[in-house]
């Protein structure tokens, strides 16, 4: 019973800090009086590094989970897999390309126009909207949803 209840937790707890952190906090400080574009980007160097590090935490945990309690719905697993790819992505591809980036942006070095940033935001999104999926497709299996 607890494997289940937390394999429906993590997706949304996992969509919460992506929305609060992704879609809220990232552009939100840039607003901020004081806040220049180096020192909201060094922020946000941080905030997404140390959001990285949870949803690993997370990914490794709801692989747990489906390791004792196997979703029986392939709406469940494919859902998993895509923003298990969608993580893998952004940590080993897309996270250092931005990091340099925003490197070069703090010391003045960047040449214009980059997508990165663009391709992240919309990755954040399908990952948000997986999520969201995925923790009412597991509550729906557990919890016996018709």
């Amino acid at each position: 019973m607890t494997t289940k209840v937390l394999q429906i937790a993590i997706p949304f707890v996992w969509f919460g800090l992506v929305a609060g952190l992704s879609f809220l906090e990232a552009p939100l400080k840039f607003q901020a009086p004081g806040i220049t574009l180096p020192l909201g980007l060094g922020i946000g160097r941080l905030v997404f590094y140390a959001l990285n590090k949870i949803e690993i935490v997370l990914a490794l945990s709801l692989i747990v989970t489906f390791w004792f309690v196997r979703p029986k719905g392939k709406p469940a697993v494919v859902t998993a897999a895509i923003v298990l790819f969608i993580l893998l992505l952004q940590t080993i591809w897309l996270l250092p390309i931005l990091d340099v980036r925003a490197e070069q942006v703090i010391a003045g070095t960047a040449e214009p126009g980059s997508s990165a940033h663009i391709i992240y935001i919309v990755l954040e999104a399908v990952k948000l909207l997986a999520l969201l999926v995925l923790g009412a497709a597991l509550a729906r299996e557990h919890l016996n949803f018709k």
